[in-house]
């Protein structure tokens, strides 16, 4: 299970994390190169304002790339299966890391767009089919610490990208075309280790029909002696689908039946985007200098907040045992905390010498807090809310809610911090505290519950308590 989880993780969402970070690190290097390489094509300047328009094409066209991902990822997994999507998604990255890798030598800054918006089709369909599988494969009883895998190797991703992207490393001016084009990597990687592990054990007999592949799949998940209990579970959800065919997207719009798990499913999505965790990494730089902290050593203190967020996201995996309502209620009102802190603090930042300092700490408070419930809990929860015969379609919704929510707040986000400078936070604690509530009163503890038992949970919620 741990090694599955593994080779599932290095080609999912380790590529999102992984490629969210590293484009941070080469931006003046990628300006001169816009800079030169238009000077060599029409021999005349680049306007500033054209090179801030194409900079912000080669940043945001990643978020893109993942609309049109999630747009494509649960057709992927129902037509090639989970394991199959995963494997032909690395095709993608591999192809986006050429582009991107080879824009520098052959002058073409429209490669590196390119490679952009096939890297975030390539991440896109990693969010929705990775978390998708493992909630699929894990036992009930571990099946909250299993799907933590998803968070760990997003984080992961993203302190790999910190890392690589130091001007040590990969982050010069030399070598920023090998930085952008490492991707292919973990793609490979996956390539080389997913083939040796079993299909979805659910999808291979609820979809696919097939008893003898799904029981050979359990023994190596579960064991010899274990896995007959989880065969009788999948079985009671392929008898009460009864031949259920799985549903497309705008299907589960109309079906009352998961009107509460559709909406409960949107609200997390959006709430993980819009909960202040960008504008904490907006606000990070200005609070290290105000602390005093030199330029030229930032980046090795915001490589601190990717160990933040990695070793919340390991610490989840036991702590889930509390259970997720617990968790993500609780991530969302510490949350709130740090962010009505954070706003005192920045405001009254110049009258006393140790507020800068209390602004730091509110920076890492606020990023365990993302990572021990947000951050973890909300793909989990996703997989857990559904039967099999949505849970493609779910995720494709979480999945485009949640990147036009990611694309939302990078257009928007500038203004907001301009308007209302360090008042934002107001909005975000807001944010915070309205999924917190909404979370207490809508959504039941799935812990250690069966699909279809969670099903029976929100039965009343969506027929009415005498149904």
């Amino acid at each position: 299970l741990l090694l599955t989880v593994c080779a599932v993780g290095i080609g999912g969402t380790f590529q999102y994390g992984y490629n969210v970070s590293i484009i941070n690190a080469p931006t003046q290097h990628i300006h001169k190169f816009l800079n030169e390489t238009w000077s060599s094509r029409y021999q005349k300047e680049l306007n500033p304002d054209l090179l801030t328009f194409l900079w912000s094409v080669i940043a945001s066209i990643f978020s893109l790339g993942g609309l049109c991902g999630a747009l494509i990822g649960g057709s992927m997994a129902i037509r090639l299966g989970r394991k199959g999507a995963l494997l032909m998604n690395n095709l993608i990255a591999i192809l986006a890391s050429i582009l991107m890798g080879i824009s520098f030598p052959t002058g073409l800054f429209e490669l590196l767009i390119a490679g952009r918006f096939l890297i975030g089709i390539n991440s896109g369909v990693g969010l929705c089919v990775q978390p998708l599988y493992i909630g699929e494969f894990a036992p009930k009883h571990l099946r909250g610490g299993l799907a933590m895998g998803t968070s760990i190797f997003l984080t992961g991703g993203i302190l790999t990208g910190q890392i690589i992207g130091l001007r040590e490393l990969l982050g010069g001016e030399k070598h920023w075309p090998l930085l952008l084009s490492s991707s292919c990597i973990p793609a490979l990687a996956q390539l080389l280790f997913l083939p040796w592990f079993p299909e979805s054990p659910r999808y291979l007999l609820i979809d696919r029909g097939d008893e003898l592949s799904c029981a050979k799949a359990l023994k190596r998940f579960h064991g010899s002696s274990e896995y007959r209990r989880e065969m009788e579970d999948i079985q009671r959800e392929r008898f009460a689908l009864d031949g259920e065919k799985p549903k497309k997207p705008w299907q589960l719009f109309t079906d009352r039946g998961v009107r509460w798990q559709l909406i409960t499913v949107i609200v997390m999505a959006m709430g993980q985007q819009l909960s202040g965790i960008n504008a904490i990494y907006f606000y990070a730089t200005y609070i290290f200098e105000q602390a005093g902290i030199l330029a030229e050593k930032i980046p090795y203190v915001t490589l601190g907040t990717g160990v933040c967020e990695c070793l919340t996201a390991l610490s989840c995996v036991r702590s889930n045992y509390v259970g997720r309502r617990c968790l993500i209620i609780g991530g969302y009102l510490l949350m709130t905390l740090w962010c009505t802190v954070l706003t005192f603090s920045l405001t009254y930042q110049e009258l006393y010498s140790w507020m800068p300092y209390l602004s730091m700490a509110c920076v890492f408070a606020f990023i365990l807090s993302f990572g021990l419930g947000p951050g973890g809990i909300t793909n989990t929860l996703t997989a857990e809310l559904f039967v099999q015969s949505s849970r493609p379609a779910a995720y494709m919704i979480a999945g485009t809610v949640s990147w036009i929510s990611f694309f939302t707040v990078g257009m928007l986000f500038p203004f907001i911090v301009n308007g209302l400078k360090q008042y934002c936070f107001v909005v975000f604690l807001l944010e915070c505290l309205f999924v917190a509530a909404f979370i207490f009163l809508i959504i039941p503890e799935t812990k250690n519950k069966s699909f279809l038992e969670i099903k029976k949970e929100f039965h009343k919620l969506n027929f009415g308590r005498n149904a």
